[in-house]
């Protein structure tokens, strides 16, 4: 036992250090105050001193108290806690089934449901997605064998472990990885998947000294086996006209160098391509970048002003094979990104689920939907709405959001501040240290694993054999009547192509085996 003298020694020595530390905490509290009532940029803390802190405190933490707590399962946006739900426990390879009955409400306008089949399509009849041929008429056409793929994601918006976890599961899964507009990086390399090259608006990894487009670099791009495609981005979901925004404590000495930009200052992209002016001037660089690099091309758009993309059909008719996207990727207004002004958010471009019909049925009334392939992306995460884009016309589906989820992200919304809590969109090496490459390149193959399953398992409740197979008639769409109607009858198909005078048709060109 303790002496009394001893015991003594340390009651008074406690009593010294609370004594210490309550004089600190006065201290505090007493210059919080007198910085509040004359500081002048924030009228709580000027009105309230030392107590309007926790006004920004329960502002902050209110976020993640709605997130665990409040909302309801189906109430979250972006992304509500079912959404995710399903994906975290595809990605863990977990049961997805539920009990009970449905929590998903059919009576609000534009909910879609699927029409199942009296003899849906019988297991031993069942088939998977067939691979799809892009670029057929190019020298080095790509072979695409997953219709899910995994969307634009710069290294330096996301982490290198990031990357990494996601090539690896892309190679694992066999599906591409576009690179995002932040040029390639050892690590996409580094895990073996097939690379969409992206070709941002500040053509980083492929600009010259004076920020414009190096065949020379190209072709240094191109000569990786791994690299597939190459993708101009003309717009993005999230912030159509405008482009990329990476933070200067997210521009490290390595990424400024793949980037070909200075290190530590704000990489901020020009709102569009300066070199690209019209229709003409987009195709002279589909048609430039398929002669230098022998690779399908294809450009990547939000649609807003969709009159355009019939004036695009009527060049391409005129210009031929070699000017010919081939691929179209098409993101919706709600796509995501990792930093954006919120009135483009918010306010700019068209959803998914009005452009995308636009486009597929704009493709075939010029009878080049066979040439073009279509690629739809934006809040494509589930197997419900991988099927509806299937439906409407879509070839292949790309998620970003929807594999970082995959990767463990809960939805913090600090994607912009390097203090993701989950190691994904951080250069925090502390941060990192919870993605583990190896566990995570695992989920990101069961997440397309199990979404390809589930939408095969809504095609055979259909009656088709494979999710290539679905058509508009398949699936219905809620009117404002309370009624569904088909989706060939609220987007009627149009496969009939139309008789353009005096125009050259496009060549045809022997298709080359893809390597």
């Amino acid at each position: 036992m303790l002496s009394n003298e001893l015991m003594n020694t340390i009651l008074s020595s406690l009593a010294v250090l609370f004594i210490f530390a309550l004089g600190i905490i006065t201290l505090i509290i007493i210059v919080t105050y007198f910085v509040d009532i004359f500081q002048t940029k924030q009228a709580i803390r000027r009105n309230y001193p030392v107590i309007g802190h926790f006004r920004y405190l329960f502002e902050h933490v209110g976020t993640f108290f709605r997130q665990y707590f409040f909302s309801a399962d189906r109430e979250e946006l972006p992304f509500n806690r079912a959404e995710r739900s399903w994906v975290y426990r595809a990605a863990k390879n977990l049961s997805n089934t539920v009990a009970f009955g449905s929590t998903r409400d059919l009576k609000p306008v534009g909910s879609v449901f699927f029409v199942n089949c009296p003899f849906p399509t019988l297991a031993d009849s069942a088939l998977s997605p067939e691979p799809v041929i892009i670029g057929e008429a190019c020298e080095h056409p790509y072979t695409a064998h997953s219709i899910i793929n995994i969307s634009g994601m710069s290294y330096g918006a996301i982490s290198k472990p990031a990357v990494l976890a996601l090539s690896k599961g892309a190679k694992l899964v066999n599906c591409w990885m576009n690179t995002g507009e932040g040029g390639l990086s050892p690590y996409h390399l580094r895990g073996g998947a097939d690379i969409v090259f992206q070709i941002g608006t500040a053509k980083y990894g492929v600009r010259d000294d004076a920020g414009n487009l190096s065949d020379e670099k190209l072709k240094r791009i191109a000569k990786h086996d791994q690299v597939k495609m190459f993708e101009i981005k003309m717009s993005q979901g999230a912030k159509p006209g405008k482009g990329g925004i990476l933070p200067a404590k997210k521009v490290t000495e390595e990424i400024a160098k793949i980037r070909g930009i200075p290190a530590f200052e704000d990489s901020i992209s020009p709102n569009r391509h300066t070199d690209i002016n019209n229709i003409d001037d987009l195709l002279d660089m589909i048609e430039r970048v398929k002669k230098v690099t022998g690779k399908p091309v294809g450009f990547k758009i939000v649609m807003g002003a969709y009159g355009w993309i019939d004036e695009l059909c009527k060049h391409i008719i005129k210009r031929g094979q070699n000017a010919t996207p081939d691929f179209i990727t098409l993101d919706s207004a709600d796509g995501g990104t990792g930093a954006a002004p919120m009135s483009l958010i918010d306010y700019v471009g068209l959803p998914i689920s009005e452009s995308l019909p636009i486009l597929v049925d704009t493709l075939n009334k010029h009878g080049l939907r066979s040439k073009i392939k279509v690629v739809a992306s934006g809040k494509l995460i589930n197997p419900a709405n991988v099927a509806w884009a299937l439906c409407v016309g879509a070839d292949f589906i790309t998620s970003a959001r929807g594999f970082m989820f995959s990767l463990g992200c809960i939805q913090a919304l600090q994607c912009n501040k390097n203090t993701c809590p989950t190691g994904i969109t951080t250069h925090n090496k502390k941060l990192q240290k919870g993605l583990d490459v190896t566990v995570k390149s695992e989920r990101v193959k069961n997440f397309v694993n199990n979404l390809v399953h589930e939408v095969c398992v809504i095609s055979h409740s259909v009656g088709v054999q494979s999710p290539r197979d679905l058509k508009r008639f398949h699936a219905r769409i809620v009117q404002n009547n309370g009624r569904s109607l088909p989706l060939n009858e609220v987007y009627p198909d149009i496969e009939q192509e139309i008789n353009v005078e005096n125009i050259t048709p496009i060549s045809t060109t022997k298709t080359v085996e893809s390597t």
